[in-house]
């Protein structure tokens, strides 16, 4: 019995169900969304050296520019305090221009890299200080890993893929490399520029289709991690839906209350009509009030034997009507006025019970 029990709770833990919605949303406000941050480096290297192809001759100019100035200008200039700020804030402004498109160009590929991969969030839960991480004996498991393993491979097949496409682009230009010995030095700044531009955008490229498999890696790891067990599934529904055995009980309780508040408008009905033992209705009229009688109570076998009680206790007219009790126990609802159809009906009923009481 002890090793049923024992398999029959690891089966009810194991991990096996896939994350409901409402645990996606706590682990996504928490930071823990399926992301690569190889994704993240590949899109911002790619953006920046699609801007260096398209944007060469600028930044030749600007840099050619800043160094005619620095020879032509700037060295002549007498050395003071005053002269070396101003110089300096010279130089740094040419330099912000020069760097802005491609500073612009990595913010906007850290933030579509970004928002492809998990949408707007913004959460703080990440930044907040915990002491577990301070663990070394759980920083030392981390280490040893099998996660960390598999990100040493990453990193080794990174560096390999990508070693071995800027190989080839060298390759390939090998001798446009050699014939710049015998070239100017404008010309070889020029060769060489475009051809760091052509190893970085291969390379990119490279870096993006390996980013593409380990982001499927990590929505595939994610996955695995918010899984959850039967038994956790079941606690989350008792926490959002409630406890059954609860939620049957406050079910109960407000069918009993009902049951009582019907119970105390008998005394004040004017007639209940019977069938004579299984059903039995409760109707009140008030001419000054009520445009038709309403039903006050009705109830089947026991409450229809309670309804007649109270009534022969608080003298109650009773009037057995098969038909009409069945009709009107079916067609109208507690408080709710009688169909039409029944009027002619009720009305004989009433007169029938306002000549008997006036008998009386």
């Amino acid at each position: 019995m002890d090793a049923l029990h024992f398999d029959l709770q690891f089966f009810a833990e194991e991990k096996t169900e896939k994350a409901t919605p409402r645990k996606r949303q706590e682990v996504r406000e928490k930071g823990q969304v399926a992301k690569s941050a190889d994704l993240n480096t590949a899109i911002v290297l790619l953006l920046v050296f699609i801007v260096l192809l398209f944007s060469g001759r600028l930044y030749k100019e600007a840099f050619s520019r800043l160094l005619r100035k620095s020879f032509e200008q700037y060295m002549l200039t007498d050395v003071t305090i005053n002269s070396v700020h101003t110089l300096f804030v010279t130089i740094l402004e040419e330099l912000a221009w020069v760097v802005a498109p491609i500073f612009i160009a990595g913010l906007a590929g850290a933030f579509l890299a970004n928002f492809l991969q998990v949408g707007f969030l913004f959460t703080t839960e990440p930044l907040q200080m915990k002491l577990s991480k301070l663990d070394p004996i759980q920083g030392f498991k981390r280490i040893v890993s099998l996660r960390s393993i598999v990100e040493l491979l990453k990193s080794i097949l990174k560096i390999a893929i990508v070693g071995f496409v800027t190989f080839l682009v060298l390759w390939t230009k090998l001798d446009d490399i050699l014939s710049l010995t015998t070239k100017s030095i404008g010309t070889t700044l020029s060769s060489l520029s475009s051809l760091a531009v052509q190893m970085g955008l291969y390379a990119s490229a490279a870096l993006l289709f390996l980013a593409f498999l380990d982001y499927l890696y990590q929505r595939f790891d994610f996955e695995k991690n918010i899984r959850m067990s039967k038994q956790e599934i079941k606690e989350e529904f008792k926490k959002t839906e409630g406890d059954p055995l609860i939620k049957s009980k406050i079910k109960q309780k407000q069918r009993e209350m009902a049951m009582k508040r019907m119970m105390q408008e008998v005394p004040k009905a004017d007639v209940v009509i019977t069938n004579p033992t299984h059903y039995a209705i409760a109707l009140k009229y008030d001419d000054q009030e009520m445009e038709a009688p309403i039903v006050v109570a009705k109830g089947v076998d026991y409450i229809a034997l309670k309804i007649k009680q109270l009534a022969k206790e608080h003298n109650v007219v009773t009037v057995e009507n098969r038909p009409l009790a069945r009709a009107l126990y079916s067609q109208a609802e507690i408080g709710d006025a009688i169909p039409e159809q029944f009027f002619k009906a009720v009305a004989e009923i009433l007169a029938y019970v306002y000549r008997l009481k006036r008998k009386i």
